[in-house]
């Protein structure tokens, strides 16, 4: 104990004192938001896509070589660089888009969410909404709030006829 603080003298006169501002100075500023729960970085996500705001866009993604994103009828990407990528190719475009969700479903754990959800994506000068698209978003809690973790999205399957009731079959 003795020799610790020992040490710790000799190496207090070797290190200049600098005060709270100099020494926070060299750290550098933390560009994300944080997201207090996952619906904030859902809403996040989507106001991005909305904007074709690629950094807002990259906020809300984990920094992370295990994310994925699937674009409808795409390939899966993996890791920050490729969907970085994708989205500053598909943000490229001159179409703005605008998003309103439906059919949300969300699971919550303590590290966890799943957000399941229709996206109804009409394209600005297409006078037709697109096809929804059926969406999975995974968010997960980091040191830094929520962040987004995956996000797959396929073109919903066509809606089928709705048929007259069969009388119901009774097995016992």
């Amino acid at each position: 104990m003795r020799r610790r603080a020992r040490l710790s003298r000799i190496g207090a006169r070797l290190t200049p004192r600098l005060d709270a501002r100099e020494r926070f100075a060299t750290i550098p500023p933390v560009s994300k938001a944080a997201f207090p729960t996952p619906q904030d970085c859902e809403t996040a996500f989507y106001e991005a896509l909305e904007r074709a705001d690629l950094e807002a866009m990259m906020d809300v993604w984990c920094e992370d070589e295990e994310i994925v994103c699937v674009h409808p009828g795409g390939q899966r990407l993996t890791g920050y660089d490729q969907v970085r990528e994708s989205w500053a190719q598909i943000f490229a475009g001159k179409h703005r888009l605008s998003v309103h969700l439906s059919n949300q479903v969300h699971m919550h754990g303590m590290m966890l969410a799943i957000h399941s959800l229709h996206e109804n994506i009409l394209v600005q000068g297409e006078p037709q909404p697109r096809t929804p698209v059926v969406c999975t978003n995974v968010y997960m809690r980091t040191a830094s709030g929520w962040r987004l973790l995956m996000h797959h999205a396929s073109p919903a399957p066509a809606l089928q006829p709705v048929r007259a009731a069969e009388s119901p079959k009774i097995l016992h």
